[in-house]
């Protein structure tokens, strides 16, 4: 779903934010599903079935069910579930589907998303449909988002993935600063060989090849909208050789200075 407009997204009017009934349970039906269904567990306890497969379910929990799914669940009426599910369907050939389950753990962003839609289609809102095609790529994008790099940032704690997304920022921010990784490390409280590893790791490339990213495309900027000519800023991001910073900017862009420019 990475590549599909968002007007190829058809909104279904089954869609609800609800506290289940203490005596609630989604009946197995005899045909499978006939839709999308987006399925996110705000707080309670239950069991959910699909394709036979059950699944403990808790806050955060994500399913995304698709057509042909069997699907089934209970919940403990103490405990009850409050859920999100919405209806929908996607037009033309449809690639990356996100997987039919995940349990998040970051939800801020996910559930205002979630909230968002459900509320447009409450009342008669302006361009809902519209909005709501936007909102559901959105929500499409951010699970296969986790899809591919939460699963990597779950190996290191909370605290340390934030601590290397500051730095990298920090980086991103200041790209014509000397950044040498033992003054990054320490920045971020490690040692200079784990704080590589996991920088590696946590954002997908060595700090070097970070720090010289983020250099090249601040010149790719400063070259097309700030005036500034190839001297210029190559001396503003800390290049002391003028030589040496065409053949990396060539490198990485393809394009000498001058070409950009």
């Amino acid at each position: 779903m990475l590549h599909a407009s968002p007007s190829s997204f058809v909104i279904l009017p089954a869609l609800a934010k609800i506290m289940c009934e203490p005596g609630w349970k989604w009946q197995k039906r005899e045909k499978p599903l006939q839709n999308y269904d987006l399925f996110y567990v705000w707080s309670g306890e239950g069991t959910v079935v699909r394709g036979g497969i059950p699944f403990q379910v808790g806050k955060g929990s994500c399913f995304l069910f698709r057509p042909g799914d069997h699907t089934s669940a209970t919940h403990n009426p103490q405990k009850p579930l409050v859920l999100t599910y919405i209806h929908f369907d996607v037009t033309g050939d449809i690639k990356d589907i996100p997987l039919p389950y995940r349990e998040l753990t970051e939800t801020v962003e996910f559930e205002h998303m979630l909230a968002r839609y459900v509320r447009l289609f409450l009342v008669k809102t302006f361009a809902a449909e519209e909005e709501g095609q936007l909102i559901l790529k959105q929500l499409m994008i951010h699970l296969l988002r986790e899809d591919r790099v939460m699963p990597v940032e779950r190996n290191a704690s909370n605290q340390l993935t934030e601590v290397i997304h500051e730095v990298a920022n920090y980086v991103s921010q200041h790209p014509g600063a000397s950044h040498r990784v033992e003054d990054l490390a320490s920045r971020a409280g490690l040692s200079p060989r784990y704080f590589s590893i996991k920088f590696k790791e946590l954002i997908g490339s060595s700090v070097q090849s970070y720090v010289i990213r983020a250099r090249i495309e601040r010149a790719q900027h400063l070259l097309l909208y700030a005036g500034m000519n190839v001297t210029e800023v190559a001396d503003a991001l800390g290049y002391r050789d003028i030589f040496f910073f065409s053949r990396q900017f060539k490198q990485h862009t393809g394009k000498s200075p001058s070409e950009i420019r």
